[in-house]
């Protein structure tokens, strides 16, 4: 399990690599006619969401990250087909988990997202990590293993349970209306997430 660690806490470095990895693992398989020897030129070119980096730093991104082995890339008749490898798409998902970010609404919905956790002691680097992504996604620590939340944050702790393979007996997320807290603990809360 200690191996698992080291690779959930290796992000893929440069935002270049990030966004070429989204690009790709969004898409799929990219397919490019073979036309001319720059075809990874031309394919770069077509990025929409690349043009705020430079093509030779693409290419050279593009270049490594097969070297690397995140990238597949298979000639069949005249086009090329591009997809993410799996070490690939590994990366790709800790990109996804690296953007995680609860929304916050125009208005709040007076209600709290209690998630509660009980990881087993032989799994503590999952309780780790998920106790590291919480605070990064802004969640107050409330008790021991309970933590919450202001605003709905379901997609985002579904993905982050399904990166990390816990299940619903390990993990719980409780929405409680606001007046169902004692008054002390809504003022806590409220004075944290900045709600009037």
């Amino acid at each position: 399990m200690r191996g698992q660690v080291k690779y959930y806490f290796k992000q893929p470095k440069g935002a270049i690599v990030k966004d070429m990895l989204t690009w790709i693992a969004v898409a799929g398989v990219i397919t490019i006619a073979a036309s001319s020897p720059y075809f990874v030129r031309s394919l770069l070119r077509s990025w929409e969401q690349g043009k705020k980096h430079k093509i030779r730093s693409k290419e050279a991104t593009f270049y490594r990250m097969r070297k690397q082995g995140l990238l597949q890339i298979e000639q069949k008749g005249r086009h090329y087909h591009i997809a993410l490898t799996s070490e690939g798409r590994k990366k790709a998902r800790w990109v996804q988990l690296d953007s995680l970010q609860v929304q916050k609404p125009k208005q709040w919905k007076n209600s709290w997202y209690f998630l509660l956790f009980d990881v087993a002691q032989a799994e503590r680097w999952k309780r780790d990590i998920l106790r590291s992504f919480l605070e990064r996604m802004q969640f107050m620590l409330f008790q021991r293993s309970i933590w919450v939340h202001a605003h709905d944050c379901r997609a985002e702790i579904d993905v982050l349970l399904s990166f990390l393979d816990l299940s619903p007996g390990e993990v719980k997320l409780v929405i409680v209306p606001d007046k169902g807290l004692v008054r002390e603990d809504s003022r806590n809360l409220r004075k944290y997430f900045n709600i009037s």
